[in-house]
């Protein structure tokens, strides 16, 4: 009896664009291949990255992990929109602590900011159980910020997943809480708007997707 075939699916035939992207830059490769998947907040960055890790048996690494949870309120709030999207992801610590051992063959382990335990000024500690990340032959970073220049030199391939404001903002509004959302969006929209228009525009990816 035949198998019978999953439907395909506008995510589907995203990730086979992605892994069809993939495919030839692995070919006769010895070191692992980073791919990064940005993507302004709500685009479904992290639904595509997990359909292609299990398409391909690739290690995830989340750069939200990295989140200046050292910041708080009243620091973000007196930063620029540009300020803001410099400092949000700790770039440094994600590249010495994740993707250059990873990228070497080696695991990587890092403390990821604890988001369940925010304190009265808006910082967040560290998780004391830490993350371990194993090799692999391919690493697949996802989430905003994840392209930033200051990695360029060792992202393989950069992935945008572009969306519809109306869609993204319907999507974070039915999994976050209408008063956290707000300020949210009071801080964080402005410098996501200048990170993919300024730092990272669409014509600086090396492909883009539509979900």
């Amino acid at each position: 009896m035949s198998k019978p075939q999953q439907p395909v699916t506008p995510l589907s035939r995203t990730r086979v664009v992605i892994v069809g992207r993939i495919a030839p830059l692995m070919a006769g490769r010895h070191t692992p291949l980073l791919v990064a998947i940005d993507g302004a907040s709500g685009s479904g960055k992290s639904t595509i990255a997990d359909m292609i890790v299990e398409a391909t048996g690739a290690t995830l690494i989340h750069s939200d992990d990295f989140y200046a949870g050292q910041t708080s309120d009243a620091a973000w709030d007196a930063r620029t929109p540009e300020a803001r999207a410099a400092d949000v992801i700790d770039w440094r610590r994600l590249r010495a602590e994740a993707l250059e051992p990873l990228l070497a063959g080696r695991a990587a382990v890092w403390n990821t900011f604890d988001f369940e335990r925010p304190r009265a000024d808006g910082t967040y500690p560290l998780k004391e159980r830490p993350t371990r990340c194993e090799p692999a032959a391919l690493i697949v970073m996802e989430g905003v910020y994840s392209s930033r220049p200051e990695l360029a030199d060792i992202i393989d391939l950069s992935v945008l997943v572009d969306s519809p404001i109306e869609v993204r903002h319907g999507r974070l509004a039915r999994r976050e809480n209408d008063e956290f959302l707000r300020h949210w969006h009071e801080r964080w929209d402005a410098a996501e708007e200048y990170y993919f228009s300024s730092v990272r525009p669409k014509s600086s990816f090396d492909l883009v997707v539509t979900n």
